[in-house]
């Protein structure tokens, strides 16, 4: 009998080793590849995106806000994967009566680690998550100590256009964002509207190329509303968890070259 409690608190048990899986969350779906589990996965998300490809090989079963029960039932799941953010109280409810539901509920990079240790052992793969927390906490303590910035920069983190949608403080990516030396000026919901005001306030406006794929193009739009530096920014390592720490730190440091050079 294996026994885990998730990241939400619920108790799950099974009676061997969950062989077929489902992800409706992109960056686990791509920690599940990572850790050696690409033939267990059954269904996907249509933003299971990474590994390149992948939504060809496996069933498509929705978004993570919607998502075909029939079809997930039929692909006879032996655990079924959410995540706190990504999907709804009601799909989780929902699907629990198909196969025993996983949910992770991650804000910092120590959550991160946890869920990945907890994968290991759920899914017979201690060996490969132990690799990978060891890897992580080596190339975090590696950026610390190269990048501790003297001073922090405010900074408002846009991730939608029309209405101007920012990040709040109770979310993975701020805890990125004080990760890289920035001092997020929205204090309240995790993701709440920003006003023009607001993006005069800041000494910096970062652009996620998700969930809204912001460009080039949309830098001179928002310099006729405010004086901050505006930069374009990677937000699948802002925002991703899981294997994708794994670049992350790299990219963390050319973006403080790039912060430093002005």
């Amino acid at each position: 009998m294996i026994t885990v409690v998730d990241q939400i608190g619920q108790k799950l048990h099974f009676t061997e080793i969950p062989k077929r899986i489902i992800s409706l969350v992109p960056s686990q779906t791509e920690l599940l590849v990572d850790l050696g589990l690409l033939d267990n996965i059954v269904g996907i998300t249509k933003f299971c995106v990474h590994p390149k490809d992948l939504r060809k090989q496996k069933t498509i079963v929705g978004g993570t806000k919607q998502v075909d029960v029939h079809k997930i039932k039929s692909l006879a799941p032996d655990i079924i994967l959410c995540n706190k953010e990504e999907n709804t109280k009601e799909i989780v409810e929902k699907l629990s009566h198909i196969a025993p539901v996983h949910v992770s509920d991650v804000s910092t990079i120590d959550d991160t680690l946890s869920l990945i240790i907890q994968y290991g052992i759920l899914f017979n793969k201690e060996s490969s998550a132990h690799n990978m927390v060891f890897e992580i906490q080596q190339k975090l303590e590696e950026f610390t100590i190269k990048n501790t910035p003297s001073v922090k920069r405010k900074c408002l983190y846009l991730i939608w256009k029309k209405p101007f949608m920012t990040v709040g403080k109770d979310t993975y990516i701020n805890h990125l964002l004080e990760l890289n030396g920035f001092e997020n000026t929205i204090s309240d919901d995790r993701y709440p509207e920003a006003t023009i005001e607001q993006l005069k306030d800041p000494d910096y406006i970062l652009l996620s190329s998700e969930p809204y794929p912001f460009t080039k193009k949309h830098i001179k739009e928002f310099q006729e509303n405010t004086n901050a530096k505006i930069l374009l920014v990677d937000g699948e390592y802002f925002s991703w968890y899981g294997s994708r720490l794994l670049g992350a730190f790299d990219y963390f440091t050319k973006l403080q070259l790039q912060l430093k050079e002005g």
